[in-house]
């Protein structure tokens, strides 16, 4: 067991939270119960994963994408799927913690470092929010899209702009495609983001450059379950991952 504030620090202090200017509040967003024995991560906030997080007796929750953003309405109103969500928090005495760009960008769990280590690809370098690297080799991109599948676990999409043989790699989960001229800027061979906008494919296609859309939740499952192993190290807590899929 520890305490909910010990554990907090901790993170937002690993994670660098003030450095960051966000969309969303970063740390704790909905407080619950201070003794702390047993924590649940996931990737997004819902019902379903409040409902399971109750039923196993957590008390604490930490995601990636949270409850309150700064574009929603202010003044707001306390009504429909909002007030389901809070009243399954309160009512549990359950602690809700939010980890957005930091978990993003974090150069050992952050999303992004992540899918370069599930890659296999190392001496990755900071670009933005994502990570440069290249391959040992040069690849097929139809065969690195299967590598890609195969190690994030996801059904990608492959957009074939660029050059068929691929080495260097940029990573920028979630909904990233629109941040591609990173990629042009940084030479790389193909950019794995999160996501595809209709007006992004015919970009991708001029400039030519390879995509991969990893699904914005498939892009964003590995930094939480990375996360929580540093806190199961670091504290006597019972971590869990509750994995909700999302074909997005």
């Amino acid at each position: 067991m520890a305490h909910r504030n010990e554990i907090l620090n901790f993170i937002n202090e690993y994670l660098n939270i003030s450095e960051f200017e966000d969309y969303c509040v970063n740390g704790l967003q909905v407080e619950g119960k201070e003794n702390i024995n047993r924590i649940v991560f996931g990737v997004s906030v819902s019902q379903r994963l409040f409902h399971e997080t109750a039923k196993i007796n957590g008390d604490m929750i930490i995601v990636h994408h949270g409850l309150f953003w700064k574009s929603d309405p202010i003044p707001f109103s306390l009504t429909g799927i909002l007030k389901k969500r809070l009243e399954l928090l309160i009512k549990n005495d359950i602690n809700l913690a939010v980890y957005h760009l930091p978990l993003d960008a974090h150069s050992e769990v952050g999303n992004n470092a992540q899918i370069m280590k599930k890659l296999e690809i190392n001496n990755f370098q900071q670009v933005d929010l994502g990570f440069l690297g290249k391959l040992n080799s040069k690849t097929h991109r139809d065969e690195f899209i299967k590598i890609v599948n195969s190690k994030i676990g996801t059904t990608a999409q492959l957009f074939p702009f660029g050059p068929e043989k691929i080495q260097h790699v940029l990573a920028v989960s979630g909904g990233s495609s629109s941040m591609y001229q990173l990629a042009v800027q940084n030479n790389a061979d193909i950019f794995i983001g999160g996501d595809i906008k209709e007006n992004i494919v015919r970009e991708l296609e001029e400039v030519g450059l390879n995509y991969i859309n990893a699904g914005h939740y498939n892009s964003e499952k590995l930094g939480v379950r990375a996360l929580s192993q540093i806190v199961r190290d670091k504290f006597d807590v019972i971590c869990d991952y509750i994995d909700i899929p999302n074909p997005v």
